[in-house]
């Protein structure tokens, strides 16, 4: 397919989320801030996708994120590649990984845990997708967390 029949305007520089679910589409907009960015932002929902189904795909003109970015972006929609795009070409791919630690992201689903209740970041270790509060140790399936 040629480059600029693509069915979402392709952009000169920036980063393009992939494979998303397309249910988790605006959860991915809203927790990489995206509504309150001053470039350029399209997003798509429900185009057909062998991986996952029906996929969304947000393309974000002029940004690339951090690592720290990306990583909240593991929690809600594992396995979303990320392109990376420069003079309209993508210069790199990256599939997003949970890390091995997850902090400030995810409420600890104990009502008693001290992130409940003392301003402090929340703080996980993942096994799978087993979320363990490093305070409380309770166990919660990254499927089924509340974000911060």
């Amino acid at each position: 397919m040629n480059k600029k029949e693509r069915l979402v305007a392709a952009i000169e520089q920036g980063t393009v989320i992939d494979h998303i679910p397309a249910e988790k589409t605006y959860q991915v907009a809203c927790l990489l801030g995206l509504f309150d960015l001053k470039t350029p932002v399209t997003i798509g929902i429900n185009y057909p996708s062998q991986k996952v189904g029906n996929k969304g795909i947000i393309k974000v003109s002029d940004k690339f994120f951090t690592d720290d970015e990306i990583s909240r972006l593991s929690v809600v929609a594992p396995k979303v590649i990320l392109n990376i795009i420069r003079d309209y070409e993508v210069v790199e791919k990256k599939t997003v990984e949970t890390p091995s630690v997850i902090k400030g992201i995810v409420r600890c689903n104990n009502p008693k845990c001290i992130t409940n209740n003392e301003p402090m970041p929340t703080h996980f270790h993942v096994e799978g997708n087993i979320l363990t509060c490093h305070y409380c140790e309770k166990e919660q399936d990254i499927s089924k967390v509340e974000l911060v």
